[in-house]
This record gives C-alpha cells, structure tokens and sequence, in this order.
C-alpha cells in the first residue's frame, strides 16, 4: 500500500493525482485530509502517470497537501444474513444503531454476470395484492419490472404496497399464506421526508425485520450514488443465491442515479450524448437491471423494481427509453388517474409485462386469467376511445352499446384499479372483480374470453357491487 502527496487537481467530485506505478481501475482509495479526517474514494481512469478518482463523501477539505492511499482491491460489501432488518448509508455503513456488523464474507459490488446457460426462465407468478398488476400486468419471480412515475406522484407509497404484500402463492404454508421476499431497498437522493415516511412504513408493518435499507440522501455526495445500488444488489445475491431467500430489489430513483453519472461526465469533460447523458448510461444502467433472474439449481432468486421518475412526464426521455429497452415492460403511475383520486393510480393500457403470459394460467393463477385480462384490456380501451368521442359529439349522440362500453370504463378504474394501499387483493379476488365487471357488457362482445370461462363465470343479471 503505497501513498502519495501528489494531488494535481480538484474538479467537482473527482481528484486528481500522480502516481509512479501502475493503479488498477475501479481500485479502492483512501484520501486523507490535513485536518485528519479519512474519505473514501474509487479509481475512475488511469492511465501512463495520472489517476482520477472519484470521492465518495465529497470532495470538501482536500487540498494538494491530502496523502492519497491505493489499497490494492476493488469495493467490495461485507454480507451476512444478519443485515435482514438493518438500514445503513449510500456507502453500505450501519447507520441505526445497532451492533457491529460480522460479515461471513466481503464480496465485490461488480457482481459477475449469470451465465445465460445457467439461468432459467423467469415463469413463478408474484402476488402483489394490486389487481392493476396481477391482473393485466403480471410480476414473474426473476423479472426486472420497472414503475415509470413523475414527479410528485404516489410512485414511493405504491413501492410500499408492493413490499409489504409481495408472495410466492405457490410455496404456502399451513395457513395458506404465501412465502414472503426478503426485501432490499436502494434509494438514491431521496429527501429526508420520503426517508421518514419509507421507514415509519417499514417499522410499522414489521417489514424492515425481513428487509435491508441502503438510504443515500439527497445531500448526500451525488458520486455515492453510483455505488449504492451495486452495494444493494450484491447483498440480493447473497441472500438470495447463498441463502436461498426470494429477493425483491426496490431501487429508487434511478433518476438520480443517472444524474449522478451526468455529473461526473461533465467533471471528466467526456463528450455528452443524448441530453447530456453519459454515452455509456446504456451499458451501466444494463450492468444493474441485468443482475436480476434466478440460476439453476440455486433456490433463491433477484426479482427487481426499479423506480424512475420522468422528467416532465416524457417516456421518451432518455432515461426511462433505455430502461425499457432493457427491462421486461414497465408499470405507468398516471398523472390524470391520480388527480382523480384513483389509488394506485396505474395506467393498464401503456403498461406491460413481457413476461406474463409465461407466468399465468392453470397451475400458476388461473386458467382464465389471460382471456380475462386481454378481454378487461380491449373493453377497457375501447371505452378511452368513447371517452374523446364523447367530448366532440357528446353522449346522447352515441348508441345503447357504446354508452355500456363508457360505463365499463369508469366502473374499470372505480372498482378494479381503485383499491387504495392498504388493501391486499388475491389474485381469485382480482379475477372476480374482473369477471363483475365483464358481466355488464352484452355476452357477444366477450370475443376474447374462451365459451368454457363464460359458461363457468359469466354473471348477466346479476352483477354484485365490489368493494375497492
């Protein structure tokens, strides 16, 4: 371990410094200030002479008199099984209090891809407990399903729903009750606010005693939050390829990460790509998203979700394109359904799970499940169609079967996507009310739904009102 006292350059968030051997990349630094306090930094670049290397806790208090340390490795994360129910820092740091962390191993934050011949399909079914998921948007165990939100959206209390009630319905005990996941929670540059509502929820339901939270604030160092989800993601694997847990992966907000990489861009003076976005972002954002899925012969499995708030609401922004293009669909938080008090306010229509229909049907939900949800899409997107319709001809000009189509419409996002977040639906409960709500419309227009399922299902007559 060799130190030097050779800082050329302070810019933004990355140091500078001169070296006389060669420094391997991504290797670990410590920077030692003249007031005595130790920061911890990350070989960025090396090359011939000259190392760049980004600071964790922030550049503050260094000058050219600071004595920078190479210590020969990479990052690497400490794990144990006894960080279920621990929170700790964007740095992975124990920041509640508790006894000191023993770790059984220290594992690198890089992680080593899943060999594509060892990784089997995702096809286990996730019960969520909100139909607008289960039903038309299915979570497989190993997916990667983002939530595509805005700012100030009820994107976080939707996370919390999903982290409470998430089951394997399949690996039930005595009592019926799914398995439960372990749940690791990433959250980059949240405001200390959404931090106290994450773990007031967390405490209050007795989540965090199955969960570990990695916190980076929002005045947190903004490099921290490169290493943040890495640090999350590799304590997953642990847990759920060492320990054999089901792993569900919250990262928010991946809006913040990808600001994060901006800024250390800018201070490299790389050329910037699309909206001054690294051109790498592609590549990184892959080397997180991909570390989701389930190995053969391994019990456990990372199942992730990511959340992405769209700057200005624009799907088409960078950010959530590339997350699209490499994640397995997207869930959409919706602006209007929220200003309607619509609670969760999900969008069915532009959202999509990729991965659904190989994880629903007879022996995993139903065998009714994808003609009822491909019959609740079409009847539910008609309905939007007589919507603006509607307000150029206005409903008395429409006929007896378009306005029954309207009605459908509103009583689908009343009484289907309508459940607030503290109630828990099974998947029969969401196929039910699914089938309440086909019931209303004339038996000819279920051209989608299977003669067997009608028979067995259909209601005409004698529809039951449905509690949200």
């Amino acid at each position: 371990m060799k130190e030097y006292q050779t800082i050329t350059e302070i810019s933004g968030p990355l140091v500078f410094a001169e070296v006389d051997e060669p420094v391997g990349y991504d290797e670990i630094v410590e920077i030692e200030t003249p007031d005595g306090k130790t920061l911890r930094g990350q070989v960025l670049e090396t090359s011939e002479g000259l190392v760049s290397i980004q600071v964790f806790e922030g550049t503050g208090g260094i000058d050219r008199n600071a004595s920078v340390r190479f210590l020969g490795e990479t990052m690497k994360m400490p794990v144990t099984e006894d960080l279920l129910g621990r929170v700790l820092d964007g740095s992975g740091n124990p920041i509640d209090g508790g006894p000191e962390i023993v770790p059984e191993e220290r594992v690198d934050i890089v992680g080593e891809a899943i060999n594509p011949y060892s990784r089997e399909y995702p096809e286990e079914f996730i019960q969520t407990g909100v139909s607008a998921i289960d039903g038309m948007n299915t979570l497989v165990r190993g997916q990667k399903l983002p939530i595509f939100s805005g700012s100030g959206l009820p994107h976080n209390e939707l996370a919390l729903q999903i982290a409470r009630q998430a089951t394997v319905p399949e690996e039930a005990d005595e009592e019926g009750e799914g398995s439960e996941f372990a749940v690791i929670f990433g959250a980059m540059g949240i405001t200390q606010e959404e931090a106290n509502e994450f773990m007031e929820d967390f405490e209050r339901t007795g989540a965090l005693e199955r969960s570990v939270v990695f916190m980076n604030l929002a005045d947190d160092p903004a490099v921290e939050r490169t290493v943040t989800p890495r640090l999350a993601l590799t304590t997953a694997e642990y847990l759920a390829f060492e320990k054999g847990y089901h792993v569900l992966v919250i990262l928010t907000d991946i809006t913040n990460y990808c600001e994060a990489l901006r800024e250390i861009g800018a201070a490299r003076e790389e050329v910037p790509g699309r909206r001054g976005y690294p051109g790498y972002m592609y590549t990184d954002l892959a080397t997180l998203y991909e570390r989701a899925g389930r190995i053969e012969g391994r019990e456990g499995s990372v199942t992730q979700i990511p959340i992405l708030t769209m700057p200005s609401d624009d799907i088409t922004h960078p950010i959530p394109d590339l997350t699209g293009y490499i994640t397995e669909g997207q869930i959409i938080v919706d602006r209007s359904l929220n200003s309607q008090g619509v609670e969760p306010p999900i969008d069915v229509l532009p959202s999509l799970s990729r991965l659904m229909d190989d994880g629903i049907g007879e022996g995993l939900t139903r065998a009714d499940h994808g003609d009822v949800s491909d019959q609740l899409y079409a009847a539910y997107a008609e309905g939007e169609d007589l919507r603006d319709l509607v307000n150029i001809v206005g409903r008395e000009a429409l006929s007896e079967r378009d306005n029954k189509f309207l009605d459908f419409a509103d009583r689908f996002e009343e009484e289907f996507v309508q459940q607030g977040y503290d109630t828990n639906r099974s998947i029969e409960d969401t196929l039910e009310i699914g089938w309440d709500l086909l019931s209303t419309l004339p038996r000819e227009e279920l051209n989608r739904v299977d003669e067997e399922f009608i028979e067995e299902h259909y209601r005409e007559g004698d529809v039951v009102e449905v509690e949200a």
